[in-house]
């Protein structure tokens, strides 16, 4: 439970963290998170951000809740926004990373076949117990300028779980939840011109399970910057 000294560290330790301890994380220790969180950008500075934090008995009841909601299959018929496409419209190269990904997750860490559909959902049922975690934030932007919102949101939530790391601490940000809205609507006062955005459950990494290990790779700069620069001799000062 080290904190991290560098923002450098902090990004490079950062992982999606699925498999949490139980030790609380102190109400001031959530509150700090969200105020270095609230120091990110936004357009025009318009901080469209809310966030929900459930703990103890109020988060035992969200989890029951969503728990039944998806071994009932009740997932809501309308997302909150159009966060992904269906499995099979992924275009490359994102079908390639997204699979590579499940792979990493499902057989080599988890050890679960690509046909082992029962164990496949039985993971991803965890989802909806936050692995574990301690802490479940429920994040919102209003309605309003959506798109601009959006972008604000992750800032925040990349500042968000940055310094949790720094802290000593790891998450996972979970759209998975969006998947049953009117669930978390019920369990938290979400204003009705706001979108939820994701879910985050917060703690302390439990470095003894083998899904804690789990890391994935980055592609490499080359594949996605491009660098428009003048020569030397367009750059040198006229005679």
């Amino acid at each position: 439970m080290e904190s991290v000294r560098t923002i450098e560290q902090a990004l490079l330790t950062r992982r999606s963290c699925r498999a949490f301890l139980p030790t609380p994380v102190p109400r001031a220790e959530i509150e700090r998170l969200l105020e270095l969180a609230a120091t990110s950008a936004s357009n025009s500075n318009s901080q469209p951000w809310q966030v929900h934090v459930l703990t103890g008995a109020a988060k035992l009841a969200l989890t029951a809740d969503l728990l039944a909601a998806f071994d009932a299959g009740c997932r809501a018929e309308n997302g909150e926004y159009d966060y992904q496409p269906g499995a099979d419209q992924w275009p490359e190269p994102f079908r390639s990373r997204r699979r590579g990904f499940g792979e990493k997750l499902y057989r080599d860490t988890l050890g679960i076949a690509a046909d082992d559909t029962v164990g496949r959902v039985r993971h991803h049922r965890r989802n909806y117990e936050f692995f574990g975690a301690p802490v479940v934030m429920i994040v919102t932007v209003s309605t309003g300028p959506l798109l601009g919102a959006l972008v604000d949101a992750g800032l925040f939530l990349q500042a968000l779980m940055l310094a949790a790391r720094g802290r000593g601490l790891h998450t996972c940000a979970q759209a998975s939840l969006i998947d049953f809205h009117p669930v978390l609507r019920r369990h938290a006062s979400i204003p009705a011109d706001h979108v939820i955005v994701c879910g985050l459950s917060l703690g302390y990494a439990d470095e003894a399970n083998r899904v804690s290990a789990l890391s994935t790779s980055r592609e490499p700069l080359a594949s996605f910057a491009s660098f428009y620069e003048s020569d030397a001799a367009q750059r040198a000062d006229p005679a």
